[in-house]
């Protein structure tokens, strides 16, 4: 499991240090904001989220893309590059969708704790703790069922760090020792613990502000 200190750590001396990146809007075929396999949060866990990512986002530059309820998510998987448009009888998004019901069936709800926060040199996250080994064990059936499927190739790395991002550098970043201070003051805050009934398949949509997630399939984990 991935040491969240050390995460925190080096992410707060690259922001000091000036290393920010910031994202540009999806372009066709671009490695960024492709199709992913996602976990939402809801209920009292999401408003803390996004309440949390207003408050850093008062802290921030204007032109970063502060996530709102619409796109807070846990990413399970990315799948493809970015493409604007994926048709719903597009044979890769019908792969998708066959190898996540495959992954969820019979798999309980994801419980996931939200404690503390990190900035890193692209922005502000907050961490997920799996209370149990399901969210692992749904990442390994979801990885095995694309294999079988030849439509597992783009993430070829394994996902060890779990993280809701609150906040992606957009616009360059004048002030970062108020957005580390947020971040320290913030090192230990609890959102509460998720219980995610659903994995969805998602594309990332710029809304000229932001990304919001457009839901492509849906499974229910029961």
């Amino acid at each position: 499991m991935h040491d969240y200190a050390d995460f925190f750590a080096r992410g707060r001396d690259a922001l000091l240090e000036g290393k920010a990146v910031h994202e540009s809007p999806p372009v066709e075929g671009g490695t960024r904001w492709g199709a992913s396999a996602v976990l939402r949060p809801t209920g009292p866990v999401l408003e803390g989220l996004t309440a949390l990512a207003a408050s850093v986002g008062e802290t921030a530059d204007p032109g970063h893309w502060v996530h709102g309820p619409e796109t807070l998510h846990f990413t399970l998987r990315s799948l493809e590059r970015h493409r604007r448009v994926v048709p719903s009888d597009d044979p890769y998004r019908l792969a998708y969708a066959a190898s996540l019901d495959e992954a969820v069936a019979g798999s309980p709800p994801i419980r996931i704790e939200l404690r503390g926060v990190s900035p890193h040199t692209g922005g502000v996250l907050a961490f997920g703790h799996p209370v149990d080994d399901s969210l692992v064990s749904l990442q390994k059936r979801f990885a095995q069922s694309l294999d079988r499927r030849g439509v597992g190739a783009f993430e070829s790395w394994v996902r060890d760090r779990w993280y809701v991002s609150l906040m992606h550098f957009a616009a360059p970043v004048t002030d970062p020792k108020a957005i580390v201070a947020w971040c320290d003051e913030h090192a230990d805050v609890r959102m509460g613990l998720a219980e995610i009934k659903a994995a969805e398949i998602v594309q990332p949509v710029h809304t000229g502000v932001g990304i919001r997630l457009e839901t492509l399939e849906r499974a229910i984990l029961v």
